[in-house]
């Protein structure tokens, strides 16, 4: 192979590191060593919370493939090989750049499985098996060590080779045939929620192996994948499909299927959501209306009576709310019935309460300063933790990590030259 050079960090990205190091010290993971084999969303969207509660997370990419293929996805605005794409799921984290498939490559891992605590990837569920990720494999490096593997379909079936996103999840889930306005086409949900519950699914996952070596001394592997994880939310209407034959469908106004009201209202200027999901937020909700056509209304009495009349309700409150803005209805409500409202995106980030509560914060990023980024949503101590941007360049942290794993500085320049990091 053509000799090779790890892209050095930049002055600037040593600098975040070294700040990075020094605030992770105190965090809940400090001392936690997590190898990543990942790309793209759902396996990032997991280390991530790990890097961010203070675990080192080397995140190991193929340089001869250009790395995660997140670094050039969407507005590719932070480098050739970063994008916010790719820090909105890789801040805190070091970049490692290892060819897996290369014998001497599989060396250098067992090296760093060997002083680390997890190695957990996100292929295709055929891959670990090839690459030796699994524990079976690895647990003659360090029978400590915790593996877990997230795929599209699992391993070990006849899905294991197949590819697989969040969307086809949806699908194949019933999510889609759920979702949307009653004679409207299938719909997905708007944001990648299997990805990102498959992921805390893998981050639980890792938790345990941690806890069990704690308490056994020894490792273990763990599965999970996006098909699972989408059957598995499917939750209360599954049971009730699988045990009373009652198959929920799509209900109009994105309603509740039993509460009633509890669902879209259209009001002067937009949209609201209102939620009655009880006896009590009805008759407050009836005594702020003081509307007598339901306040009085016999029909109106229960929520079963409610549910069976839900088109009538529903008319009924659009001649109401038609009469007053979303802001104006919000003051009357909020904070005594459950509601909202239906914000856009930009909307929901500028959102007074959301920037008080301090969910977006500022980044020093080696090409963007002052990046605003979203903060973990778990709070600790009652503060929020700062995130740090993660690697500039794929492969940018490579020297230091061999360094501290014990490779000499003959050994890292060979691997260079071969190719092999």
């Amino acid at each position: 192979r053509p000799p090779r050079s790890t892209p050095k960090p930049s002055s600037a990205a040593s600098d975040v590191y070294k700040r990075q190091t020094l605030a992770s010290e105190s965090l809940p993971l400090c001392g936690l060593k997590i190898l990543s084999v990942e790309f793209y969303g759902a396996g990032p969207f997991c280390s991530q919370y790990l890097s961010t509660f203070g675990a080192d997370v080397i995140k190991i990419e193929n340089s001869t493939q250009g790395g995660d293929f997140a670094r050039t996805t969407g507005p590719n605005s932070l480098g050739p090989e970063d994008s916010l794409y790719f820090q909105s799921f890789n801040q805190g984290k070091r970049s490692l750049s290892l060819d897996l498939k290369d014998k001497k490559g599989k060396e250098v891992l067992h090296r760093l499985v060997a002083k680390s605590d997890v190695i957990t990837n996100n292929l295709r569920g055929d891959k670990p098996e090839q690459l030796g990720l699994t524990y079976s494999v690895l647990k003659e490096v360090n029978p400590k060590i915790v593996c877990t593997h997230l795929s599209a379909y699992g391993r070990n079936n006849e899905r294991s080779a197949w590819p697989g996103f969040d969307y086809l999840m949806q699908a194949e889930a019933g999510w889609m045939e759920l979702t949307g306005e009653i004679g409207s086409n299938p719909q997905r949900a708007g944001l990648s929620l299997v990805d990102y519950m498959t992921g805390m699914n893998n981050l639980f996952a890792i938790m345990m192996g941690v806890f069990y070596v704690r308490i056994f001394g020894q490792g273990c592997d763990f599965d999970v994948s996006l098909l699972d994880t989408a059957i598995f939310q499917l939750s209360y209407p599954a049971l009730w499909s699988l045990n009373e034959q009652y198959d929920l469908s799509r209900q109009p106004r994105s309603a509740h299927p039993e509460s009633t009201p509890s669902q879209l209202v259209r009001t002067k200027n937009g949209w609201i959501f209102l939620m009655c999901q009880t006896e009590k937020f009805w008759k407050v909700f009836c005594e702020l209306m003081d509307e007598p056509s339901l306040t009085e209304n016999s029909e109106y009495q229960t929520m079963a009576d409610r549910r069976r009349r839900r088109e009538q309700i529903s008319e009924e409150l659009d001649q109401i709310f038609l009469k007053h803005t979303t802001e104006e209805w919000l003051e009357r409500f909020q904070g005594k019935i459950p509601v909202a409202p239906i914000n856009d995106l930009r909307q929901a980030l500028e959102n007074p309460f959301i920037r008080k509560q301090g969910m977006i914060q500022k980044i020093d990023h080696p090409t963007k300063p002052e990046m605003q980024v979203l903060s973990n949503p778990i709070k600790w101590n009652q503060e929020r933790i700062t995130s740090h941007p993660g690697p500039h360049n794929v492969g940018e942290n490579t020297q230091a990590i061999l360094r501290e794993f014990g490779f000499s500085e003959a050994e890292i320049s060979e691997l260079q030259v071969e190719g092999v990091v």
